[in-house]
């Protein structure tokens, strides 16, 4: 047994120094060292040795132990060493070379007007509150006071899913389901997504809306007037100045175009407001007494306006950009830009 330890002691030495694998010193380690390897055999047939030579024996097996795992840890070590030197051979980086450019995300220029929109808002007593994309036709439609006729119900002017579900056509119900809830005053913005089957250079069936509604008592179009106006300063700049043109909304009335004068003239007249020297950014109204009367509220004691501009819009306008398209093109080359 003696000799026999010995002999895989000097076997596996010779054998260990031969390799220059990592692969190969591992099939050596299970060889000799695993659980069915040739040392761990003999260290279980102990108890066949005569009792006298058990105890020199084991403790002859367990010093061979030690050795072999002793040069297995050397070897590992000394093939790691010369892989690494050949990988920094092999993967030789010049210093002096310059770094490679990392490129830092910008933030989409919807979601940026749109946040800047929503903080100008906020300053002003406004409260961000959002709703559910899929809506029922009664807080789409019906509870902004929008009859049966009117085309944007028709199917090629909304998604329906289904007879009783739509993707909501703007975020006004999510005005409707505030008073609802709400008593009086009130004073809110409604950010979001809303959903149109209409797609050219300034139209998107997916875009960004910001709704918002004022319910006090007292509140006139010269609340309205006042509101709107700081909103396009602090957008456009403190010479921008607005005007209101009669227009019809279902759920406002009366009801106006909102427009700021032009972002690039300061309206003197260009080929951009086409030599009006203004541009539509939003509609705008008091809200329709009907609307007040579906959620509850005395019409005697509460008015209120009520206003909702494309964010995509209001993007195009201040940074210049001609076609609604490229604010989702995803293409660093514009996006840079801003």
């Amino acid at each position: 047994m003696r000799e026999r330890l010995e002999e895989i002691k000097r076997k596996a030495i010779q054998l260990i120094e031969s390799v220059a694998d990592p692969k190969q010193l591992d099939e050596l380690r299970i060889r000799f060292l695993g659980r069915k390897g040739e040392l761990t055999a003999i260290l279980r047939n102990l108890k066949s040795v005569p009792q006298e030579e058990r105890a020199s024996i084991g403790k002859l097996a367990n010093t061979v132990k030690i050795t072999l795992n002793e040069a297995l840890t050397s070897k590992y070590t000394e093939i790691e060493a010369k892989l690494r030197e050949k990988a920094l051979h092999r993967e030789f980086v010049d210093t002096t070379l310059p770094g490679k450019k990392k490129y830092i995300g910008h933030e989409n220029l919807v979601i940026k007007t749109m946040n800047e929109i929503r903080d100008i808002f906020v300053s002003m007593g406004f409260e961000s509150v959002d709703g559910p994309e899929v809506e029922t036709p009664y807080y789409n439609f019906d509870a902004l006071n929008t009859p049966e006729w009117h085309p944007a119900r028709d199917l090629h002017d909304s998604f329906y899913v289904g007879d009783d579900l739509l993707l909501r056509t703007h975020t006004s119900p999510v005005q409707v389901r505030v008073m609802e809830k709400r008593q009086p005053p009130i004073r809110v913005i409604s950010p979001g997504k809303a959903y149109r089957r209409d797609y050219d250079a300034t139209h998107l069936p997916m875009f960004h809306q910001v709704e918002g509604l004022m319910v006090d008592e007292g509140i006139s179009v010269a609340n309205m007037k006042a509101v709107l106006g700081e909103f396009a300063r602090k957008v456009f700049g403190s010479h921008n100045r607005i005007r209101l043109r009669p227009h019809y909304f279902p759920f406002t009335e009366p009801s106006f175009e909102v427009d700021v004068s032009c972002t690039k003239c300061g309206g003197k007249g260009c080929p951009l407001c086409k030599y009006t020297g203004w541009l539509e950014i939003l509609g705008a109204g008091m809200v329709h007494i009907a609307v007040l009367e579906n959620v509850g509220y005395d019409t005697e004691k509460w008015t209120g306006f009520a206003f909702g501009m494309g964010v995509e819009r209001i993007a195009m306008l201040k940074y210049g950009v001609d076609d609604i398209r490229a604010l989702y093109i995803n293409d660093l080359r514009f996006i840079e830009q801003f």
